[in-house]
């Protein structure tokens, strides 16, 4: 048991006010919450399940068995505690320590010596400048936001039900995500940035997983340059485009889905992705690699750093469709892929572009009844058959970050492998 004294509260205090914890929102809740347990003697107790629940937001259908979220970030968080010790809390009079294997926290007195007084040291040259890339200006702290989004719409899903327009067209393009016995998992894309203590965040917008860091120029550079302490990957930032869409997506199907879960996109995995229906949020960059291929041949690909990729264009239509903006208002294309799920047994539906935007726009095109209606006169076969997989390229004009008008460009009916 973590010994209730005001040292040890402090010591909580001084961690959680550190750099090394100021970005790493979900490693904070956590920390909170076991110390609160450590402290009222329930620490030596407590089960990967109500740690998920109670301090990571993850709902009543969580299980440990299949989702390694808790042992995760509790092992991010022993990594964390012990960077922290080695560097800002090098002199801190108390340590606390997760124990492995454990999830009570442990609280030791450090020795102090007598002698043991830090020089005065002359003020640090003043560091060059960092470009952060304009992509940052427009991030979120999408775990805090996201979650709060959708914790809402669940409390609120009777009004929601009242008000919300389901029509028949909208039951259709949903349908085998609301009436599946499957559980929904909504994954919002979650790039890869990096904390430079006493510095800044920074993002490579080359480098997607942690361990490609080593590869980046400018990631090399700056060691160079400022020789940090560290530089620490984490996952906590998204779009604002991205939380928007999340919290629609809620809205729609909350009332009409009771087990929908959120995952980040770098921790979703290839299991969860062949026993769950998905939709996903995002470039397919900044999720987990192995979901890249789903049994179905794409008729339009996202590509980084360019557009939408028409590999047959039919007609007058173009190869490749290019975004026109200015960051903050202009066009994006907004691509949305419905496909089997790696197994062919579970539904995929992605949101996919350059845009956090566009994606919201598509978002809530696909949600609103009119644009419904819309969208299954165009998918509708002469003989009435509606098409199972497609994708559907979206035109969305934003203003200030915000969707305003969204429009149909094209679409494609898929065919899964073998069939």
């Amino acid at each position: 048991m973590l010994a209730v004294d005001e040292s040890a509260r402090h010591e909580i205090d001084r961690i959680l006010r550190s750099e090394a914890f100021r970005s790493a929102d979900s490693l904070r809740r956590l920390l909170v919450f076991l110390a609160e347990k450590s402290f009222s003697g329930e620490g030596a107790d407590l089960k990967e399940y109500t740690i998920g629940i109670d301090a990571l937001g993850k709902p009543v259908t969580f299980d440990p068995r299949q989702d390694a979220t808790v042992r995760i970030t509790a092992r991010r968080l022993r990594q964390k505690l012990a960077d922290y010790y080695q560097n800002e809390g090098k002199d801190d009079p108390v340590v606390i320590e997760l124990p492995k294997g454990r999830y009570q926290l442990n609280r030791q007195n450090r020795p102090l010596a007598e002698d043991n007084i830090p020089p005065i040291e002359a003020p640090a040259p003043p560091r060059p400048a960092l470009r952060i890339s304009a992509w940052l200006a427009w991030s979120l702290t999408a775990a805090a936001v996201l979650w709060a989004a959708y914790a809402t719409v669940q409390l609120r899903q009777k009004q929601a039900a009242d008000h919300a327009p389901w029509t028949p067209e909208l039951a259709a393009i949903w349908k085998p995500f609301v009436e599946s016995p499957r559980p929904l998992l909504i994954s919002i894309s979650s790039p890869l940035f990096f904390d430079i203590p006493g510095i800044g965040i920074f993002r490579d917008e080359q480098v997607n997983r942690p361990e490609d860091a080593q590869n980046s120029p400018a990631l090399t550079a700056i060691r160079k340059t400022l020789h940090p302490p560290r530089i620490e990957p984490f996952f906590s930032y998204g779009t604002l485009g991205g939380a928007n869409a999340g919290f629609v997506l809620g809205k729609t199907l909350g009332p009409r889905k009771s087990d929908i879960s959120l995952v980040y996109g770098h921790e979703l995995s290839w299991r969860q992705v062949s026993q769950n229906n998905v939709i996903l949020i995002g470039s397919p960059r900044f999720f987990n690699p192995q979901l890249a291929n789903m049994p179905v041949q794409t008729e339009l690909n996202l590509e980084p750093g360019l557009g939408i990729r028409n590999l047959h264009p039919r007609g007058q239509e173009p190869a490749v469709f290019v975004d026109e903006d200015t960051h903050q208002s202009g066009i994006a294309y907004t691509l949305v892929s419905h496909t089997p799920g790696p197994l062919g047994d579970t539904d995929v539906m992605g949101f996919a572009g350059r845009s956090g935007a566009g994606i919201a726009g598509g978002v809530i095109w696909f949600s609103e009844s009119a644009s419904a209606k819309t969208l299954l006169s165009i998918l509708r076969k002469p003989n009435g058959e509606i098409p199972r997989y497609y994708q559907v390229l979206l035109k969305v004009r934003f203003q200030d970050s915000v969707p305003v008008e969204a429009s149909y460009v094209l679409h494609r009916e898929l065919h899964p492998a073998g069939r």
